[in-house]
């Protein structure tokens, strides 16, 4: 297949059929320590943040990881246990996140994620409901999905789940 539609492919390829759709939220009220476990306990590295059914703010592991470091500094252990016991999400989330459609391709989504240097992009429906989250992990499967397939030349397009 030739180089420019092997792009075209991966540019026409959906959000809707690559994104994550069984999503672990938190609250702004959950601590630190909890959304850290929660991201260990499942593999994940990012938390969208909602409340009131309403998406809030993004999470990542490399906020909580950051926030455990920054209230390290000069403090004994129980003073640190305390501080990261009462910390919460809402501290140190990044609010009103960067956002994508279902209906948006997978190019648009890699260039939003360039473009504001992020890693993942919470996926809202028509109505601002969260059905998804899209990430370089999906996108990246994308490309080797597509280059795996490049001797295909039958221009199918197939959904990676059933």
């Amino acid at each position: 297949m030739p180089r420019a539609n092997k792009e075209m492919r991966v540019k026409l390829e959906l959000v809707r059929d690559w994104m994550t759709r069984e999503l672990v939220t938190v609250t702004p009220e959950t601590t630190v320590l909890e959304a850290g476990q929660l991201m260990v306990d499942r593999t994940i590295r990012r938390l969208p943040v909602m409340e009131n059914g309403e998406l809030v703010g993004v999470v990542t592991y490399g906020d909580v990881r950051g926030a455990r470091a920054s209230a390290a500094t000069g403090l004994d252990i129980w003073e640190l246990s305390f501080i990261l016991s009462k910390l919460t999400i809402r501290e140190i989330m990044t609010p009103n996140p960067v956002t994508i459609s279902p209906d948006d391709t997978i190019g648009t989504a890699a260039q939003l994620m360039l473009k504001y240097m992020i890693g993942g992009l919470p996926v809202l429906d028509h109505q601002g409901t969260l059905v998804g989250i899209i990430t370089e992990s999906d996108i990246f499967r994308v490309v080797v999905r597509n280059w795996m397939h490049a001797d295909d030349e039958s221009g199918e397009p197939y959904a990676h789940y059933e």
